[in-house]
């Protein structure tokens, strides 16, 4: 095997970094959680200040009941242990990357090949890659099948307070939550079920490390990179949209611009082999080689 470091960012100069805002979404969507829409708009009238409490607990509410969608965990889809310790960040995510794995559209939404996806995926990225365990932190199949990616991703998640280190998007792996989603999505979009497991998923790490939807970007906008493909790429602020509504909170104006300040790094393959998943779809029964 050949071993590969996993992507992390260079050491920038001074002029290629610009030092994030003080006022930040996540300090503003915490207050939009628990002061309530009507606290970020000027000039409230009594009566909408004195209705500003309800709202909130039915904001936390909806967002709880929303965006709770069912992952996968590791051990379920039969993972392989990391190679070594993942590190757990003593900081939460600032933001998600969304990323498409550049897999074939296929129709087998079952299941059991969400997992095959998901033991693929581990399989390159260790054997092939050289890293410890998964470069993601969630994969979200074609049939709506949300997985664990690297370990501890959904333990840290649940808690809502840290981060695991992942091997991504060069320049994010310790500050964004990476989802993949299967297939190539250059000249086509996703399927209904899963761009809806998508957003779900999106409102649920949101909630759960109080991040504004606005904070959803793809791949691209930090690395040089065509993921997540064109029309996965166009619809992300239709996600960020339908993410807010999951949420019951406002969907706030961009305060930080994705490409101010970052290079563009070039970032992993973001290909996976196809002789490599159909291996592991081969072991799991899901596929036979031609001529058989």
């Amino acid at each position: 095997m050949t071993s590969h470091a996993e992507p992390q960012l260079p050491s920038p100069s001074p002029q290629s970094r610009q030092p994030l805002p003080l006022v930040t979404r996540r300090t503003a969507l915490a207050g939009a959680l628990g002061l309530g829409a009507a606290a970020l708009l000027p000039s409230a009238t009594p009566a909408r200040a004195s209705a500003a409490p309800a709202r909130a607990r039915a904001a936390r509410a909806g967002a709880s009941a929303a965006a709770t969608p069912e992952i996968f965990g590791c051990g379920t889809w039969g993972a392989r242990a990391a190679s070594e310790s993942v590190v757990v960040l003593a900081a939460p995510p600032q933001r998600i990357v969304v990323h498409h794995t550049a897999t074939a559209n296929v129709t087998d939404y079952s299941k059991d090949r969400a997992f095959a996806l998901a033991r693929a995926i581990q399989n390159y990225h260790m054997d092939i890659q050289g890293w410890i365990d998964t470069g993601q932190h969630f994969t979200v199949s074609r049939g709506a099948y949300v997985t664990e990616g690297r370990h501890r991703s959904l333990t840290e998640l649940n808690a809502g307070r840290h981060q695991v280190r992942a091997a991504h998007c060069v320049g994010q792996n310790t500050v964004a939550i990476g989802i993949e989603n299967e297939g190539t999505y250059t000249s086509v979009e996703p399927p209904a079920k899963q761009f809806a497991a998508l957003a779900a998923l999106c409102a649920h790490v949101c909630q759960k490390y109080g991040l504004s939807p606005s904070e959803i970007y793809g791949h691209r906008d930090f690395n040089d990179t065509s993921c997540p493909g064109d029309r996965l790429y166009a619809m992300l602020p239709r996600l960020r949209q339908e993410v807010a509504a999951l949420l019951g909170v406002p969907l706030l104006d961009q305060l930080w611009d994705g490409d101010e300040g970052w290079d563009r790094w070039p970032g992993p393959s973001e290909f996976l082999p196809a002789r490599e998943l159909n291996r592991e779809l081969e072991r799991s029964g899901l596929w036979l080689p031609r001529g058989n």
